[in-house]
């Protein structure tokens, strides 16, 4: 029997993190979380407002025969080390786990694991300490207001209006979309023109009229400008100099989403899962490893061992000048600094010497979070940018050319930025050069562009609302509600998103907003500072909230419902749509006096053969509405996927190829047609 029990998150860093430790210790998982409010109280909220807030836990659904487990261990075991993720999050597992298991305070310690290599996790458990109670409640209290505000205004919105729901953070996210898309309706393009003079080896751009900015609107304008230009242009100035294109920070949360996103085409929960499977633990040829530290983060710290090891790598590889410096930034409001940026655990862990143990996706994320990290600690790379400036009758016309004189950190990181040398003719000042030709061209201006998932994320951050590592959840909340889809990988909000906006900005304005909501991160902060208290920041909140929402339940007008054209069959009166548990359907707009509901026919797709009986698979709806694939012979043949079967079996393992997003993949292995 181990005198020692280990409890962690998830059943790959238990199995890391056990080849490490020896038979004193025994390491399960308590497979995320095991706890959360109940749905019982007043509005279902699981918070005894009354009673300073008082939260009433539950087991979640399933965890019963875990926590069951998880109590033999912790009776088996002389002392518990509590290693949830090094996170406000994983503390409050932690602080879960103690309470639920009956833990006391003499017989567990606290133990975070920053990243999950054999030293390192070693030197955590030899210097492990307690449970930090203000983390906790800064955890506890944001997970109380988003069940408070989820809870009343979903509700609200489902009574009034028909959305699904609303969220303290998704709807500041959802209102930034909204806004964005009026801003496009609303902007009214500008005509205007650039004209271009055409050399042998080089063209240059009017700019200037003698000292004057010079704009163009009309093509009279230009015509005016052509007729007063000859042939022959002077050089005026020719500026040389040398300039520097400094190097990136390493990756924090948001950085590496939006970097993974335009560089990898990953959405932000792909992103952090694999970056997940990174951080717990890969197997390679004769050790599991962590190959990257904790991925939830937003400091730009790397550790002294890691900056001296990676000099000295950057050195023998690539030479003394290459060398660089460590980035420091300015401390921003709302940046914990818990721990470092996201970094690999090794340096000579090069992505090539263990492409072979990662698939594909895996190969592309470490090698990006490689590269950026090696490249911030490399020299900044230099170009040497000439500027001419030429005169014809007053007319001045430019052209800008960079070269790049030295590549520094460019030498890792040149896959992942634009870098087009343009070298521009020796010239000399008062040299006059002959055009071929000279071209105009119109243009108008552009209204904003719409938010990408990499430009959402990279707005939300710099507002300070929410936490990076909640952002793809955020993302998926929306799209899955139905608030926004995506055209051209931009967000566009719906029709249901719009309204679902308006009505929030009508009741709630002074709190569904950028402003409340980032200010709200501030006070959450300095309750994990132990700076304020929890229940003030709460009672506060109610005493604004809830009467608000009282009066929106009776002042909020209610959606009538859509008429479809018909007539009930029982009573006369309109048929409607109507949303139901299970999705969409038509019924009387007589009810409940008249409770007739229409029976729509239904006609499955039939989609391939089933591969384990003699059945066809066809497009099935799950109890929640969500479409799937499942064999016509359920429940005899339990065949079924979430993403679509083509009818072909994979190479690799036999199982069935399915397609999503235009892409074939296995259903079982991780096997895609490139």
């Amino acid at each position: 029997m181990a005198k020692n029990l280990v409890i962690v998150e998830s059943p790959s860093k238990s199995k890391t993190i056990g080849k490490y430790l020896g038979n004193d210790y025994k390491v399960v998982s308590s497979k995320g979380h095991i706890r959360d409010l109940a749905t019982t109280g007043q509005y279902g909220l699981g918070v005894d407002i009354e009673n300073d807030f008082y939260p009433n836990y539950i087991p979640i659904k399933g965890k019963k025969s875990v926590i069951t487990e998880l109590k033999k261990d912790v009776k088996d075991s002389e002392m518990i080390f509590l290693a949830s993720d090094p996170d406000r999050e994983g503390e409050a597992i932690a602080w879960h786990l103690k309470d639920a298991l009956g833990i006391k305070d003499n017989k567990y310690m606290r133990v975070r694991f920053n990243e999950i290599t054999h030293d390192k996790v070693l030197e955590a458990i030899s210097n492990p300490s307690k449970i930090d109670d203000n983390l906790v409640k800064s955890q506890e209290t944001r997970r109380i207001l988003d069940r408070i505000i989820g809870f009343r205004l979903s509700k609200l919105l489902q009574n009034k209006i028909g959305a699904k729901s609303a969220g303290r953070v998704q709807s500041v996210a959802l209102k930034l979309i909204v806004d964005r898309e009026r801003e496009i309706e609303a902007f009214i393009p500008e005509e205007y023109w650039k004209i271009l003079a055409i050399f042998d080896n080089f063209d240059a751009e009017l700019f200037k009229y003698k000292e004057e900015d010079l704009e163009l609107h009309s093509e009279e304008e230009v015509h005016k400008v052509l007729d007063s230009l000859s042939e022959k242009y002077s050089v005026e100035s020719i500026t040389k100099k040398e300039k520097l294109r400094k190097s990136k920070t390493p990756f924090i949360t948001s950085t590496l989403q939006q970097e993974a996103s335009t560089k990898l085409g990953f959405p932000a929960r792909k992103t952090m899962s694999i970056a997940q499977k990174l951080y717990e633990g890969i197997d390679l040829e004769n050790e599991t490893v962590g190959l990257i530290t904790y991925m939830r983060t937003d400091s730009i710290r790397l550790s002294e061992d890691f900056v001296s090891s990676t000099k000295k790598y950057i050195k023998e590889k690539y030479g003394e000048d290459y060398i660089g410096y460590v980035k420091t930034s300015k401390k921003k409001e709302n940046v914990q600094d818990a721990h470092e940026a996201i970094r690999p655990t090794s340096i000579l862990r090069e992505p090539t010497k263990i492409k072979k143990y990662l698939s594909n996706d895996e190969f592309k994320l470490y090698s990006l979070i490689y590269k950026r990290a090696l490249a911030s600690l490399m020299t900044d790379a230099k170009v040497f940018q000439t500027t001419i400036i030429l005169d014809n009758n007053n007319y001045k016309f430019k052209s800008t050319g960079t070269v790049l004189i030295f590549d520094g950190y460019l030498k890792v990181y040149k896959d992942y930025e634009k870098n087009e040398d343009k070298e521009l003719p020796e010239l000399y000042e008062g040299e006059i050069c002959i055009t071929n030709n000279v071209e105009y061209t119109q243009h108008f201006t552009q209204p904003p562009a719409r938010y990408s998932e990499a430009k959402l994320i990279k707005e939300l951050e710099e507002l300070g609302i929410g936490r990076p590592s909640t952002y793809a959840t955020i993302i998926d909340t929306i799209r899955s509600r139905g608030y926004v889809i995506l055209e051209e990988k931009k967000f566009k909000p719906t029709e249901i998103g719009v309204e679902t906006t308006d009505k929030l900005q009508e009741f709630f304005s002074d709190l569904i907003n950028v402003e409340y909501t980032s200010d709200m991160e501030k006070e959450l902060d300095e309750i994990a500072d132990g700076d304020i208290s929890s229940v003030e920041v709460l009672k506060n909140f109610w005493k604004l909230f809830e009467p608000r929402v009282k009066d929106a339940f009776t002042d909020m007008e209610k959606k009538a419902p859509e008429e479809v054209g018909e007539d009930c069959p029982l009573c006369g009166s309109p048929l409607v749509k109507r949303k139901g548990r299970y999705g969409e359907f038509v019924a009387c707009s007589n009810y409940p006096e008249c409770k007739y509901i229409k029976k729509e026919e239904i006609v499955q797709k039939e989609v391939c053969d089933c591969p384990n009986c003699d059945g066809k698979i066809i497009e099935r709806k799950s109890r929640k509405g969500k479409l799937f694939y499942g064999c016509a012979n359920y429940p005899k043949c339990k065949t079924a996927y979430w993403d679509m079967p083509i009818g072909k079996k994979c190479p690799e393992c036999g199982e069935m190829l399915v397609t999503k997003n235009e892409k074939i993949k296995c259903s079982s292995c991780d096997y895609k047609e490139e």
